[in-house]
C-alpha cells in the first residue's frame, strides 16, 4: 500500500444481483477536500460504508494510514456524519458531545467541539428541541469531537440552511487546512464546484472521472462560448466548428463546444457585431449530466 491516506484497490461489493461497487481504485493523500458525486445508486453510499467498516469488500482492499477501516476508527482516525443520525432525546446538545467526546483518546473537549461546530448556542437545547438543519450541524459537532484526521461526510448540508452552511464549510476549510482529509457525498453540485478540491463522479459502482473540477469539465465536452449575436446570424453560429450544441435566450446564444478557440476566431470573423463574448468552462452540473449520460451510453 501507498502512503496515501486513503487507498482503495480493485475493491468489490455485490448485494445479491446487484455490483454496487465494482473494482473500484483510488488514493486520497491528507489534507485533500474530495466530493463523490453521482446518482441514485452509483454506489456512493456503499464506498462511504466500506470505508467506514460498515460493510466488508468482496474482493480487493481499504486502508485507512495503512489500517483496516475497522482499525481506524478504533483508534479514532476516522470521524463520520451521515445522511441520518440518531440523537439520544432526552439529552442535550452538550451532554451528546460529552457523551461522544469520553469515547476518544485525544478528544477536542466539548467547548472547542462546540465552537468549531458553530453550535456554541444550542449548548443547552434538547435534541428533541431541534430543528432539522440544527440537528446536522449537531451531527457534525459529533464527528469532529475525537479531533480524527479523515472526516466523512454523507450529505453533510442536507437540511441546514444558508448561514447553516456558510458557517459549516468555514469549519471545513479550516480542518483541512490543517492537513485533515475530508471526502463528502453530496447532490449540491454547486458545493462540490466552489469547496473541493477535487472531485469523483461514480456510476454504476464505477470511478467514471475523477480530477480537479477543471479536469472533470474538459471530459465533459471542453468549453461554453456564449455572445449577443444579432437574429439574422443564428444559421451561421450553429454551423462553427467545434459546436456540439446551441441554446438561444433571445438574442444571447451559449455554444457548447469541444475545441473553443476553433469557434471563438470564426465566430468573430463571421459574426463582426457580436458583443458581450464570453468562455468559460462547463459548470459541473452540465459534466456530470453529460458524463453519467456517456456511460450509459457505453453500458
Amino acid at each position: 500500500m501507498s502512503d496515501h491516506t486513503i487507498d482503495i484497490r480493485g475493491v468489490c461489493k455485490e448485494y445479491g444481483a446487484v455490483r454496487a461497487v465494482d473494482g473500484v481504485s483510488t488514493e486520497i493523500p491528507g489534507g485533500q477536500v474530495v466530493s463523490l458525486l453521482g446518482p441514485n445508486g452509483a454506489g456512493k453510499s456503499t464506498l462511504i460504508d466500506l470505508l467506514l467498516g460498515l460493510t466488508s469488500p468482496d474482493a480487493g482492499e481499504v486502508r485507512v494510514f495503512g489500517m483496516s477501516p475497522a482499525d481506524a476508527v478504533h483508534a479514532g482516525a476516522i470521524g463520520a456524519m451521515l445522511q441520518s443520525t440518531a440523537l439520544l432525546d432526552d439529552a442535550t446538545v452538550s451532554e451528546l458531545v460529552g457523551m461522544v467526546t469520553r469515547l476518544h483518546r485525544h478528544p477536542l473537549g466539548v467547548p472547542e467541539t462546540l465552537q468549531r461546530a458553530g453550535i456554541a448556542d444550542l449548548a443547552s437545547r434538547r435534541s428533541t428541541r431541534l430543528s432539522g438543519g440544527q440537528r446536522q450541524r449537531v451531527a457534525y459537532a459529533l464527528a469532529i469531537a475525537g479531533d480524527p484526521d479523515v472526516l466523512v461526510l454523507d450529505e453533510p448540508t442536507a437540511a441546514m440552511d444558508v448561514a447553516s452552511r456558510h458557517a459549516f464549510w468555514a469549519s471545513i476549510r479550516e480542518m483541512s487546512g490543517s492537513g485533515r482529509t475530508v471526502l463528502f457525498a453530496t447532490h449540491h453540485l454547486a458545493e462540490a464546484e466552489e469547496f473541493a478540491d477535487r472531485v469523483i463522479f461514480m456510476q454504476g459502482g464505477r470511478i467514471i472521472a475523477d480530477g480537479t473540477v477543471t479536469d472533470v469539465q474538459d471530459l465533459a465536452a471542453g468549453r461554453e462560448v456564449s455572445a449577443t449575436v444579432p437574429a439574422e446570424h443564428r444559421d451561421e453560429v450553429a454551423r462553427l466548428p467545434g459546436v456540439v450544441e446551441v441554446a438561444w435566450r433571445h438574442d444571447r446564444v451559449t455554444l457548447l463546444t469541444t475545441r473553443s478557440d476553433e469557434t471563438l476566431r470564426p465566430l468573430v470573423a463571421t459574426v463582426p457585431r457580436a458583443t458581450a463574448i464570453e468562455v468559460s468552462g462547463v459548470s459541473l452540473e452540465r459534466a456530470f449530466l453529460t458524463l453519467t449520460a456517456q456511460e450509459r451510453k457505453v453500458s
